[in-house]
Parts: structure tokens; C-alpha cells; sequence
């Protein structure tokens, strides 16, 4: 058994929808902005801005609008197979998707790693992304399978100043 460790995280969820669209939920700005974000902008290595429904590429450049932040993430795309692999900075780390077919649905796993390990980062990046992840994963799972949103998007909690450590559904 692989040991916990705060340098890394996996989180895993199967999801009962085709692979190809899970992708899409994931490598475009429309797909990921639908559970996910306020708005997502991708640029190419060109600095051109992607369209809603294209797909991210290697390379690309991300800035990230939440609900419920006043900060906007920053990152860059380091692998988008266009199928089933997606890889990007985030939050001072890197997280990998991997989406793979099974009988009960797409095994979607999520893996931050890289993470710093000083105390801060112990508990804003390892405490909070994977309190997050998990979330935001049953999330995309609600609203694919079944049209809901969990997310918290008509209340203003930026405010709060532990909403992202208090609220589960923001």
C-alpha cells in the first residue's frame, strides 16, 4: 500500500457518461465552466484565445474565474492527449485527470502532486484542494448524470473569510 503523504493526493469517482464527453466537461472552456467555474479562458502558445467548445492543447495558457473567490487561478496546460489525459499546474502543484472505460461507467481519477510541504501548503493546497476535489468530482458527477448543480452560485460568500474551509458546496 502506497503511503498518505501531504507531496500528493488522488481522488477517484466513477461517472455513467461517455468518455469522450467526460473530456470535453474537462478540455474546453464551455465543458469545464458549466460545473466548475465562473468563466475559464484558454490561450494557445500563440496567445490567440480558445473558443468555448475547443479543446485545450499542450501549451496553453488558463486563467480560471470561481464562484465565491476574488482571486482568479492561473496555470498552464502540460498534456491534453485530446482523448483521455489531462495534466496542469494548479495552485503551485500539478494535477492529472485520467479518464478510463469500466463496466459501472469512466473511472475518472484526479491526482495533485508536487505539492509543496511547508506548513501553509500542507493546509491551503493538500487540505484544501483534496477537501475540494472531492467535491467538486461529486459535483461533476450530480450534473452529468443527473442535471444538478451542488455548487454555491447565487450566494455571495466571498466575504466569509473560511468559506473555502467551512462551506461545502462552494
Amino acid at each position: 500500500m502506497k503511503k498518505l503523504a501531504f507531496d500528493e493526493f488522488t481522488k477517484k469517482i466513477y461517472i455513467k457518461a461517455p468518455l469522450e464527453k467526460l473530456y470535453e466537461y474537462w478540455a474546453t472552456s464551455e465543458g469545464i465552466s458549466s460545473w466548475f467555474l465562473r468563466k475559464a479562458e484558454y490561450s494557445s502558445t500563440d496567445g490567440s484565445k480558445r473558443e468555448p467548445l475547443e479543446k485545450i492543447q499542450k501549451g496553453d495558457k488558463y486563467i480560471w474565474d470561481w464562484h465565491n473567490w476574488d482571486i482568479l487561478a492561473m496555470g498552464e496546460v502540460l498534456e491534453a492527449n485530446g482523448k483521455d489525459i489531462l495534466v496542469f499546474t494548479f495552485e503551485g502543484s500539478v494535477v492529472s485527470i485520467t479518464l478510463e472505460n469500466h463496466k459501472r461507467g469512466v473511472l475518472v481519477t484526479l491526482r495533485q502532486y508536487n505539492i509543496p510541504t511547508d506548513d501553509e501548503s500542507k493546509l491551503k493546497v493538500h487540505y484544501g484542494c483534496s477537501n475540494g476535489w472531492t467535491f467538486w468530482l461529486a459535483n461533476l458527477k450530480a450534473y452529468v448524470e443527473h442535471g444538478v448543480l451542488l455548487n454555491e452560485t447565487d450566494l455571495d460568500l466571498t466575504n466569509h473569510p473560511l468559506a473555502g474551509f467551512e462551506f461545502v458546496n462552494i
